[in-house]
């Protein structure tokens, strides 16, 4: 495997543990952590939720792209937003920078796990129900992933071994 692609970078759901099991892998491996929701919220100095309510979804989906975009280095933990699957090209800069997991939760799991979703900063339509969203990105995280990693009946340390398990030999010499 070269240094390009030693990067991990976590795609699913809200709720589906990018975050947390991010975190969990960059211990495991002596790796970084890199947060990209984070880096929108430093990058344009308000949060993603403000981001929404002042101008709408696609802005916020947008500026994703442009962060993500500019990602780089090597031997990190990417924790992507929900919605990063909607830019090819922010997808394909990914799909070079390393392996892509799909944290993979049904939509029960969300809904227990997010609770009052429209506190979140989720970028979705106005109009659009967590049901249409699950089923719409499903189908984006599968397009896009290396390896699918069930969360399912699996606390975070689980899923955390299961990527482990996934890797390929010698991944993160």
């Amino acid at each position: 495997m070269t240094a390009q692609k030693s990067n991990i970078v976590l795609i699913g759901m809200p709720s589906s543990g990018k975050s947390t099991v991010g975190v969990l892998l960059a211990k495991a491996l002596a790796y970084g952590f890199i947060d990209t929701d984070l880096l929108i919220q430093s990058d344009q100095g308000r949060t993603l939720q403000e981001i929404v309510d002042r101008e709408g979804y696609l802005a916020l989906r947008r500026i994703e792209e442009q962060v993500l975009c500019r990602l780089g280095g090597d031997r990190q933990i990417i924790s992507t937003g929900g919605s990063a699957v909607y830019s090819e090209r922010a997808m394909a800069h990914l799909r070079e920078l390393g392996v892509v997991v799909f944290l993979d939760i049904t939509l029960d799991t969300v809904k227990e796990r997010l609770g009052d979703f429209s506190l979140r900063g989720i970028s979705k339509r106005p109009d659009q129900s967590l049901e249409s969203l699950f089923a719409e990105r499903s189908r984006l995280y599968h397009q896009y992933a290396d390896v699918l990693v069930s969360g399912e009946g699996r606390n975070q340390d689980e899923v955390c071994q299961a990527v482990l398990d996934t890797l390929p030999a010698g991944f993160a010499e």
